[in-house]
């Protein structure tokens, strides 16, 4: 079967660790702040349970809990002084913390500076090991060992993604993501209403810096090795882009954004050398037509009445 192709199971499992960022920026821009610094946070937490589960042989899970932490608590001490930062100045910020992280990264000695981290073992491995032990053998199901850990793989960050996506829909539907598109409308209105601007703001870049050291840790044992170059600019660019190209008004936006710009390059391998040019030029194009991005409200707005006039005609 060519679906259980290792390659193609780790495409599509790069797809939804994407899409995990995706909402990770999402999260970051429904209050209006223009966050560069996703990179910098996915460094911190690829590091972390990196560490944790080379040197400490702590479990994964332990690991990507401890990834998350320690992400969350350095979101704190650099998203108070910096979120009183807006529009430019914020990015530029952020985008100076990312490489701030990424040199220190490159000067540990923990971290085997440039060189990185290697021999990690996979998340498939981890979950095979499991798996002989409740007697689900990849023999038993007839493919091979390694279609096995792929595909146990795939099927373990689908399920993280739609645990995290329904969160993120029942955020958006509760008080506090209905603060979030008040901030992101009108900062001085929803003020006036007596929305925490401060407590918001902070919560919304915590939780999307949180998700994207998750998403950081997952990527370091997906991959099974990393160097401070895997969380450079263009991979801070690359997580903007999912909402710029996308859209950032509805959660669907990044989702496309995501999906689009990591299923591409797969039919376009002769643009692999040019990957960010490709980028940017996508980027370029999307500002100049669909300056919100491909998908908005008003996409929805506007399906919601043709569906409503399409059902109208059918009545008479």
């Amino acid at each position: 079967m060519d679906f259980l192709n290792p390659y193609t199971l780790q495409v599509f499992t790069f797809l939804f660790l994407n899409l995990i960022l995706a909402i990770s920026i999402y999260i970051t821009l429904s209050t209006g702040q223009l966050s560069l610094g996703h990179a910098g946070f996915m460094s911190i937490g690829a590091y972390t349970a990196s560490i944790a589960t080379k040197s400490a042989d702590l479990p994964l899970i332990v690991a990507l809990i401890l990834a998350v932490t320690i992400t969350g608590i350095v979101a704190l001490i650099i998203g108070y002084p910096t979120l009183r930062l807006h529009g430019l100045y914020l990015a530029i910020a952020t985008l100076g913390f990312g490489e701030v992280v990424r040199v220190i990264m490159l000067n540990l000695e923990i971290t085997n500076g440039a060189l990185g981290l290697t021999g990690l073992q996979s998340i498939g491995t981890r979950l095979y090991e499991l798996e002989k032990l409740i007697g689900l053998d990849a023999s038993v199901l007839g493919i091979s060992v390694s279609q096995m850990k792929a595909l146990s793989t795939l099927i373990a960050m689908m399920l993280l993604f739609i645990v995290i996506l329904l969160c993120q829909i029942r955020l958006d539907r509760s008080r506090v993501g209905r603060a979030f598109s008040a901030i992101r409308a009108d900062e001085t209105a929803a003020r006036a209403m007596g929305i925490n601007i401060t407590y918001y703001k902070m919560l919304a870049y915590l939780i999307g810096s949180m998700l994207a050291g998750l998403g950081g840790g997952l990527y370091a044992h997906i991959t099974t090795s990393i160097t401070p170059d895997d969380f450079n600019y263009h991979r801070a660019v690359e997580i903007l882009s999912f909402a710029v190209v996308g859209g950032s008004e509805v959660i669907i936006g990044p989702l496309f954004g995501a999906a689009l710009l990591t299923g591409l390059p797969e039919y376009l391998r002769v643009l692999a050398e040019y990957k960010m040019i490709f980028y940017g030029t996508l980027l370029i194009l999307v500002m100049a037509f669909r300056p919100h991005g491909l998908i908005t409200a008003s996409t929805f707005a506007k399906w919601k009445q043709r569906k409503s006039k399409t059902s109208g005609k059918g009545g008479l």
